[in-house]
Protein backbone atom coordinates (compact mmCIF):
# COMPACT_ATOMS: atom_id res chain seq x y z
CA UNK A 1 0.00 0.00 0.00
CA UNK A 2 0.83 3.46 -1.10
CA UNK A 3 0.41 6.58 1.32
CA UNK A 4 -2.73 8.29 0.91
CA UNK A 5 -2.11 11.76 -0.63
CA UNK A 6 -3.63 14.44 1.82
CA UNK A 7 -3.62 11.97 4.56
CA UNK A 8 -0.65 12.77 7.51
CA UNK A 9 -2.28 10.63 10.22
CA UNK A 10 0.73 9.15 11.22
CA UNK A 11 2.27 12.53 11.29
CA UNK A 12 -0.49 13.60 13.81
CA UNK A 13 -1.74 10.64 15.28
CA UNK A 14 1.23 8.93 16.66
CA UNK A 15 3.85 10.03 19.31
CA UNK A 16 7.81 10.26 17.94
CA UNK A 17 10.44 9.81 21.27
CA UNK A 18 13.30 10.60 18.51
CA UNK A 19 14.09 14.14 17.69
CA UNK A 20 12.76 15.61 14.78
CA UNK A 21 14.18 18.67 13.39
CA UNK A 22 12.49 21.79 14.84
CA UNK A 23 11.34 19.22 17.51
CA UNK A 24 14.57 18.09 19.57
CA UNK A 25 12.22 16.32 21.63
CA UNK A 26 10.09 14.46 19.31
CA UNK A 27 6.14 14.81 19.51
CA UNK A 28 3.22 13.70 21.66
CA UNK A 29 0.83 11.60 19.95
CA UNK A 30 -2.29 13.98 18.67
CA UNK A 31 0.29 17.07 18.32
CA UNK A 32 0.93 17.47 14.22
CA UNK A 33 4.24 17.56 13.42
CA UNK A 34 5.89 20.59 12.18
CA UNK A 35 6.84 19.69 8.76
CA UNK A 36 3.47 18.28 8.03
CA UNK A 37 2.33 20.84 5.16
CA UNK A 38 -1.09 22.35 4.90
CA UNK A 39 -2.38 19.64 2.33
CA UNK A 40 -1.17 16.99 5.18
CA UNK A 41 1.74 16.21 2.78
CA UNK A 42 5.43 15.66 4.80
CA UNK A 43 7.70 18.19 4.54
CA UNK A 44 10.72 16.38 4.69
CA UNK A 45 9.36 13.51 2.85
CA UNK A 46 13.33 12.22 0.96
CA UNK A 47 15.50 14.84 3.09
CA UNK A 48 18.30 12.85 4.79
CA UNK A 49 17.04 14.40 8.50
CA UNK A 50 13.89 12.94 8.08
CA UNK A 51 13.61 10.96 11.12
CA UNK A 52 14.20 7.56 10.58
CA UNK A 53 11.25 6.15 12.91
CA UNK A 54 9.29 8.26 10.08
CA UNK A 55 10.96 6.66 7.21
CA UNK A 56 10.46 3.13 8.48
CA UNK A 57 6.36 3.56 9.20
CA UNK A 58 4.83 2.06 5.84
CA UNK A 59 1.59 2.54 5.43
CA UNK A 60 -0.58 -0.95 5.40
CA UNK A 61 -4.67 -1.38 5.94
CA UNK A 62 -4.32 -2.45 8.74
CA UNK A 63 -3.10 0.78 10.20
CA UNK A 64 -4.57 3.12 7.62
CA UNK A 65 -7.73 1.85 6.93
CA UNK A 66 -9.83 2.70 4.17
CA UNK A 67 -9.36 7.11 4.59
CA UNK A 68 -8.06 9.36 6.60
CA UNK A 69 -10.41 9.41 9.37
CA UNK A 70 -10.66 5.77 9.74
CA UNK A 71 -6.52 6.27 9.62
CA UNK A 72 -6.58 8.72 12.62
CA UNK A 73 -8.71 6.47 15.04
CA UNK A 74 -6.57 3.45 14.57
CA UNK A 75 -3.65 5.42 14.87
CA UNK A 76 -5.16 6.96 18.01
CA UNK A 77 -6.59 3.93 19.49
CA UNK A 78 -2.98 2.34 19.13
CA UNK A 79 -1.36 5.47 21.07
CA UNK A 80 -4.18 5.49 24.00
Amino acid sequence: MDCRPGCGACCIAISISSPIPGMPDGKPAGVRCIHLSSDYRCALYGDASRPRVCIDFKAEPDFCGSDREEAMRILSALEG
